[in-house]
């Protein structure tokens, strides 16, 4: 699930494009490409989505809580995310072929685990 480059496939600009819709109407969030070539999504500087380019096309990764984390790795199609899973994070490959409005709900959760409670309650 390593995300390699950038989001610079057909596929890759349209999970970006699925992302921005998403998280438009999230207060305060910011889009940046990090020093990996990942293209992150956060607010006041903490991560709720990271997505790239890996072996098997688009990859996104989703902060989550270690409970959720758990349900979902064991149903799948979700895994632990490499180097920072241990925090709760999972991880889809093709995103855009799964369930996109429980992906949509998972954004949402994450963005509540980041966010300061001011912006929660907007």
């Amino acid at each position: 699930m390593a995300h390699q480059k950038q989001l610079d496939s057909p596929e890759g600009r349209r999970l970006l494009a699925a992302l921005r819709k998403t998280c438009k109407n999230l207060p305060e969030v910011e889009e940046k490409i990090d020093g990996f070539g990942h293209t992150t999504f956060s607010v006041k500087g903490k991560s709720f989505v990271i997505a790239g380019m890996g072996e098997n096309g688009a990859s996104l990764s989703i902060k989550a809580d270690k409970a959720n984390q758990a349900v979902l790795v064991s149903r799948g199609p979700y895994v632990r995310t490499p180097y920072i899973g241990q925090h709760g994070w999972v991880s889809v490959d093709q995103p855009l072929k799964h369930d996109w409005p429980e992906i949509e709900g998972l954004i949402a959760d994450g963005y509540r685990l980041a966010a300061p409670k001011r912006l929660t309650r907007k």
